[in-house]
C-alpha cells in the first residue's frame, strides 16, 4: 500500500476526472493520500476533499508565493482550520526565491508566523524552499522549527543540506525529478538519506516522473518514483512502500 505525502487534487486540471481519479486510487494500492493547502482558497478546498474522502487527510497552509494575500484576519481564520479533525499539517509554508514577488521580507514574516502556528498547535510543517537555501535553514533554526517537525518536500538542496535537516528531527520528500536523467544530485541525496526519512511524494498536479514528464502528474505515479528509490538504494521496491507508508503514518501522526 502506498502513502501519497503531498498532492494538490483540488487542482482545476483535475476538474474533469477527480472523482473518478480519487475513487481508482484504493484498488490501485493508495491508502493514504495528504491533499496540501497553498493559500486560503485551496487549504479550505483541501478540507472539502478531507472531509469527502475517508484516505484523504488535509494539510492547512499558505505558500510563500501566496502570502501577500494573508493579513491579521485571515490568518486568524487559518489558525482556526488547525482544529479540524483531518488536518494534519501546517503546510505548505517556506521561501520561495525564484520569482520577485512578494517581496522576501513579506515571505520570511508569514513563514515565521506559520512556524510560530505550527509549534503551537503541535503540528508537523510541510517546508517549500526554493532558491532560498541559507534562509529557510536560518530561520527555521530560529524559529525552533524542530519542535514541531516535518518534511521538506521537494527537497532540491544537496546532501550537505540534507544533513542539516536530518539533524533537525525532519523528513525529506521525494518525488518526480529523482526520475530525471539530469537529477543527479537528488539521487545523491536519495542514497544519502535513510530509508525511514523519506517519504514519497508527487506534488501533483505538477512534476510527473519519467515517462510522463511534461504531463498531468498523479499519485498513480508513485511507482515510478518508488522504483528509482528502490534502484538506487539497492532494495525491493515492496520495501520502499511499507516504510514510507510507516514514515507517513508516523509524521502526519494518522493512527488510523
Amino acid at each position: 500500500m502506498i502513502f501519497e505525502s503531498h498532492a494538490h487534487y483540488e487542482d482545476a486540471r483535475f476538474d474533469e476526472d477527480r472523482e473518478a481519479l480519487l475513487k481508482s486510487f484504493p484498488q490501485n494500492g493508495i491508502d493514504y493520500v495528504i491533499n496540501v493547502g497553498s493559500s486560503l482558497k485551496t487549504t479550505k478546498q483541501s478540507i472539502l476533499l478531507a472531509e469527502q474522502y475517508d484516505f484523504i487527510y488535509a494539510a492547512a497552509g499558505v505558500h510563500p508565493e501566496e502570502t501577500a494575500e494573508l493579513n491579521e484576519e485571515n490568518f486568524a481564520w487559518l489558525c482556526e482550520q488547525m482544529k479540524k479533525e483531518k488536518v494534519v499539517a501546517v503546510g505548505e509554508i517556506g521561501l520561495d526565491y525564484h520569482w520577485d514577488e512578494p517581496e522576501r521580507s513579506v515571505q520570511k514574516q508569514w513563514f515565521e508566523r506559520q512556524i510560530a502556528l505550527a509549534r503551537q498547535v503541535s503540528l508537523p510543517m510541510i517546508i517549500h524552499s526554493r532558491d532560498a537555501a541559507k534562509d529557510t535553514l536560518d530561520i527555521m533554526k530560529a524559529c525552533k522549527a524542530e519542535e514541531a517537525g516535518g518534511v521538506i518536500h521537494c527537497f532540491s538542496y544537496g546532501v550537505e543540506m540534507a544533513r542539516e535537516y536530518l539533524n533537525m528531527g525532519f523528513y525529506i520528500g521525494i518525488g518526480g525529478v529523482v526520475t530525471f536523467k539530469n537529477a543527479k544530485k537528488l539521487k545523491e541525496v536519495a542514497e544519502y538519506v535513510p530509508l525511514d526519512r523519506i517519504l514519497l511524494e508527487t506534488d501533483c498536479p505538477y512534476m510527473a516522473p519519467e515517462p510522463h514528464r511534461g504531463k498531468r502528474n498523479s499519485s498513480l505515479y508513485l511507482t515510478y518514483v518508488a522504483e528509482k528509490l528502490a534502484d538506487i538504494k539497492g532494495m525491493d521496491v515492496e520495501k520502499v512502500y511499507e516504510k514510507t507508508r510507516e514514515n507517513g503514518k508516523r509524521m502526519y501522526r494518522i493512527e488510523k
